[in-house]
């Protein structure tokens, strides 16, 4: 059986990618969503509002399969509306990382928005005060200040973002749960190889706990810290 501990070892690198590349597109989506929520413009935060509350309102697996198999039928629709004979294909790959990613991106949303809102106003209008102008404001005085009361939400959502991988198996992208199905069907041993995906989960979860405490460490130096 070593060959199907092998192919679910390959299969843990492609869930590591997936999770990855989405996890950069819902920290995009997040500061986005945080910004437009935070603008004080009607519709910015109107239209923040609404993706937040649909997406956090839906379930994910509605989601995937909604954009995988509803997108597609949506673009070859279009194509065959213009004229064209040609048919399009989403990627899985593709399809489990913008899903993902726009998921996670309205809790990121929700999460940096609570952490500009927890740094004192005081000190973005004093920057200003000096000179300094809104995005030099941003990178030199809220983010920093952002990434550490924003770490302990970023930390649970990402460890939820890694779970939700395994619903990308549903929609044909060959990850581990997605082998580790096919190896347990195989071999009449489902016991054996889910223990082994979750095992490689658990590692990865780790390993990304160890990380992102290192990080947080990292960002609250010097910050004085109240005794129970």
């Amino acid at each position: 059986m070593s060959g199907y501990f092998a192919s679910i070892l390959q299969g843990a690198l492609l869930t590591v990618g997936v999770s990855l590349s989405a996890l950069i597109l819902a920290i995009v989506l997040g500061l986005i969503g945080a910004a437009a929520k935070l603008s004080g413009k009607t519709l910015p935060m109107a239209v923040a509002t609404v993706y937040t509350t649909v997406v956090r309102g839906v379930p994910e697996l509605v989601l995937m399969l909604l954009i995988f198999y509803g997108g597609t039928i949506g673009m070859n629709n279009l194509l065959e509306w213009a004229g064209s004979k040609a048919t399009v294909d989403i990627n899985p790959f593709l399809a489990g990382v913008l899903t993902i990613g726009f998921i996670y991106g309205a809790y990121m949303t929700e999460t940096f928005r609570g952490a500009i809102l927890s740094i004192p106003k005081g000190q973005m209008e004093a920057a200003w005060s000096f000179g300094m102008g809104r995005m030099r404001t941003f990178l030199r005085i809220t983010l920093p200040q952002m990434v550490r009361y924003a770490l302990p939400g970023f930390t649970n959502n990402w460890l939820v973002l890694i779970k939700a991988t395994a619903l990308v198996s549903l929609i044909g992208l060959h990850e581990m749960t997605y082998l580790a199905k096919q190896a347990s069907a195989a071999t009449r041993e489902p016991f054996t190889f889910f223990l082994f995906a979750a095992v490689l989960f658990l590692a990865y979860t780790s390993i990304s706990l160890w990380a992102l405490r290192w990080l947080e460490r990292r960002y609250s130096v010097g910050v004085r810290r109240t005794s129970a």
